[in-house]
């Protein structure tokens, strides 16, 4: 989910900065220092922007650099257990699919693809089940929902489970011919009781 932090940070700005706004060098520096990062309380910080400096700045002496204490908003993503998302299929591989949630890509294990038996087709390189008939590969949509969320401080090191084993989630064909299944159960029950 994204959400909007206002944060309050200080911020050392370096003497070769001195010679523009106060504001425009503390946002410079706080973009540099936040935006694509990922931190455990509120996940990837995607933007830092109206900086505001509090008070005046500080000079420590033997440090050339001024010390500023600012407020800024952040907007970042945080993935939650049991959100759903709307998701894009972006590889396909023998154990499952990768998808993207926000700036973030998650693994669909072949096991939580649904609860049919799923197989990994070379050719295709589709992921397929045989009796239900359906498959999906890259470039797909498909409703996911996150499983577990393991942040690191890299994305490369962040491990994201997604599942689409519930009602309701997969591709959205999928969904429709489940639904007429429904509806025509619904229309058999109904011609039974007359």
């Amino acid at each position: 989910m994204y959400y909007m932090n206002i944060i309050e940070d200080r911020i050392r700005v370096p003497p070769d900065m001195f010679g523009s706004k106060v504001e425009d060098a503390v946002l410079r520096l706080l973009r540099e220092k936040y935006e694509r990062r990922i931190f455990k309380d509120t996940g990837m910080i995607l933007a830092a922007d109206d900086a505001k400096v509090v008070g005046e700045g500080m000079v420590i002496p033997g440090d050339a650099g001024a010390y500023y204490t600012v407020k800024f908003n952040a907007l970042s993503f945080m993935p939650v257990v049991n959100e759903v998302f709307k998701a894009e299929i972006k590889e396909i591989v023998e154990f499952g699919a990768f998808a993207s949630i926000g700036p973030f890509q998650g693994l669909i294990h072949i096991s939580q693809i649904g609860r049919d038996k799923y197989y990994y087709e070379k050719r295709s390189k589709a992921i397929t089940s045989r009796a239900a008939k359906k498959s999906i590969k890259k470039g797909d949509e498909v409703l996911v929902k996150v499983s577990t969320v393991s942040l690191k401080p890299s994305t490369t090191d962040t491990k994201i489970g997604l599942t689409m084993r519930p009602d309701g989630l997969g591709k959205e064909d999928w969904l429709s011919k489940a639904e007429r299944k429904e509806v025509k159960k619904k229309a058999e029950k109904k011609g039974e009781k007359k």
